[in-house]
């Protein structure tokens, strides 16, 4: 977490009362730490190092045998806090995978590219692995997943995603995301071609085949959004 005040006492109210807490916290400036103290949990404060390897850090600092990965500005259903405080999870189930909501402008979005959204975010601790997967290609360490090697189910409930509760703060997330993977790809004007006449595939994609179109003028923003983020990240990454 990084000074993540606002959005703290939300994400920790909405975890299992008794579940034990770490917070890896990124040298805030704000109360953060102190938001997060005050709720029981233990917290590590170090420099930021990316988000998988600080990922992959927080792990290494887990001790008990199961994990969920929680960022601070994601919140449990009172379905998922429930079925994750009760769970009481199989041998032979490695992870489990939760339905997500990511809200845009207030509004949750059910259909297009991001209405089918089910990450991996509960795992045994010892049998996860982070592995980073930028949509453009190239080597950068975000939009990361978590694997297992064995069999995994899916929690009931839903994961809230409070990511962009406003086109600003929506633009700067895209604007810190396709630098961050442009640094990780060589700048070629033939990927800046590939990725244009892609992009023009996904925008009716996601609005048709993905009904985006069903999520109005929220819908029609991500889908062209989306379809003109690896453009943007081959631009930057040739004019580099």
């Amino acid at each position: 977490m990084k000074d993540e005040e606002d959005n703290l006492p939300r994400a920790l109210a909405s975890v299992p009362r008794d579940a034990p807490i770490l917070a890896i916290d990124a040298e805030s400036a704000d109360r953060s730490v102190a938001v997060a103290r005050a709720r029981g949990a233990r917290v590590v404060v170090r420099p930021w190092a990316g988000f998988v390897e600080t990922r992959r850090y927080a792990l290494g600092c887990v001790d008990t045998p199961w994990t969920f990965m929680l960022d601070a500005d994601e919140a449990l259903d009172a379905a998922l806090s429930e079925a994750l405080g009760s769970l009481a999870p199989e041998d032979a189930i490695d992870g489990y995978a939760v339905r997500r909501a990511t809200f845009f402008c207030g509004r949750a979005m059910r259909h297009g590219v991001w209405g089918a959204d089910l990450p991996l975010r509960f795992f045994r601790t010892d049998r996860a692995a982070l592995l980073a997967e930028p949509v453009a290609g190239g080597v950068a360490e975000v939009h990361e997943r978590w694997t297992v090697p064995g069999r995994t189910g899916v929690l009931d409930g839903t994961l809230l995603h409070y990511s962009y509760p406003t086109l600003a703060a929506y633009r700067a997330k895209f604007a810190r995301y396709t630098s961050l993977e442009a640094r990780g790809l060589r700048g070629s004007a033939r990927a800046l071609v590939r990725a244009i006449a892609l992009a023009a595939l996904r925008v009716p994609y996601s609005l048709l085949v993905r009904s985006g179109w069903r999520d109005g003028w929220r819908g029609a923003f991500v889908a062209l959004a989306s379809a003109s983020y690896p453009v943007v990240v081959a631009w930057k990454a040739l004019r580099a």
